[in-house]
């Protein structure tokens, strides 16, 4: 029987293996894929955002209501926590205008490669190839390239991942082995599909800038793409818990203007202009909101200002799970006593496979990295 056992070699994992490493015993990590942080590479391909350099108390409310556990987790390995384990792994940092850190290489691969090649040194055991499929009594069993393997562990930290993604390696298929821990899997950070008219395709790959957008409680000002499936981009992702749950998106197309400045602005004689010149003239509008504007406000009233602050954008629903950034769902808190399974004592759970989800901007990763840490603490504690 081995020391330690970590399934899943995302940043969860091996954060995990690094906590018990450090706290002497021998780990073995395993994973499905045939080689480790590969959703963290993926990540890392627009710079690898690994948090949010900001107060405690901003900082966890980005995460919403969430369990003890996870917002003890989060406050014992916050940004600072973070940046400084980075710079640990020889990783400059920059911090962003927005508090964003990155990375002064802006990508992932120097930051994983340090870190795999500590873990070695440290003694930790990987093998990759192996996919969890279940249990014998209590000994987790895996499918490897050497056949059926039983692996008996006095801890064991599962890493799996969400549902999203499942070519890099998470396809929350681990849930059929848990069936009496986890809540259903729904899309996080996503994507909306739209069923465009024609006259939208000239705006494909194009950017919405300078709009506010609007989904319940929810608010944002980021930046929106038009795609030919729909609308993504960082602004949607903001307001997409809101609009996954029922609320309807308005885009505000001038946020900086008042109803009024609109409507001053509007009854300026146009002249021979056509409306959408007029628009582009008075109002500053830009190509793609004068498109959108015709899209969803048609037929068009005659008093076109509160379309223009509150324009209704019809939808067609989320992108599919596997194409979201994260996942919400996954092992229920109420399912765990800390981070152990209630139902398994010895068994921890850490990552995206835990039932949390965030926005995007460093939180997700940031997430990752307190729960696997803080599942390494509880499990190098227990003497089961």
């Amino acid at each position: 029987m081995i020391d330690a056992l970590v399934i899943g070699a995302g940043p969860a994992g091996l954060m995990a293996a690094e906590t018990l490493s450090g706290a002497g015993f021998q780990v073995t990590i395993v994973d499905a894929m045939p080689s480790v942080g590969r959703k963290f590479l993926m990540a890392g391909k627009s710079g690898l955002n690994l948090t949010k350099n900001e107060n405690n108390t901003s900082f966890l409310a980005a995460y919403g209501d969430i369990a003890p556990a996870m917002k003890a987790a989060l406050s014992d390995f916050g940004p600072a926590e973070i940046m400084q384990w980075a710079e640990g792994l020889d990783q400059p940092l920059f911090t962003g205008s927005t508090g964003r850190v990155f990375p002064k290489k802006m990508k992932a691969s120097p930051l994983l490669r340090a870190w795999t090649q500590r873990l070695n040194g440290a003694g930790v055991t990987l093998r990759t190839r192996w996919r969890w499929t279940g249990w014998d009594g209590d000994a987790p069993v895996f499918d490897t390239p050497e056949g059926r393997i039983c692996l008996p562990a006095r801890r064991v930290i599962l890493a799996l991942g969400g549902a999203s993604w499942a070519r890099l390696g998470s396809n929350g298929a681990w849930a059929g082995y848990l069936p009496d821990s986890v809540n259903a899997f729904a899309p996080a950070n996503m994507g909306f599909m739209v069923a465009w008219s024609d006259h939208m395709a000239a705006y494909f790959g194009k950017p919405l800038k300078s709009v506010a957008l609007h989904a319940g409680q929810e608010m944002s000002r980021g930046e929106v793409v038009i795609s030919a499936q729909g609308i993504e981009g960082g602004g949607i992702y903001m307001v997409s818990r809101a609009m996954r749950d029922g609320a309807a998106l308005r885009l505000d197309l001038l946020p900086d203007w008042s109803l009024d400045r609109v409507r001053q602005a509007l009854a300026r004689p146009r002249g021979k202009n056509s409306l959408s010149n007029h628009l582009r003239k008075v109002l500053k509008l830009d190509p793609v909101q004068i498109a959108l504007l015709f899209e969803f406000a048609r037929p068009l009233p005659d008093d076109l200002a509160p379309l223009i602050k509150a324009l209704p954008v019809k939808h067609a629903g989320p992108r599919p799970i596997d194409q979201a950034i994260s996942t919400a769902g996954g092992v229920r808190f109420d399912a765990l006593d800390g981070f152990m399974l209630r139902d398994r004592t010895g068994v921890f759970c850490a990552g995206e496979m835990l039932d949390w989800e965030a926005p995007t901007g460093g939180y997700l990763i940031s997430g990752c990295l307190a729960t696997g840490r803080a599942a390494g603490l509880q499990a190098a504690a227990v003497n089961p």
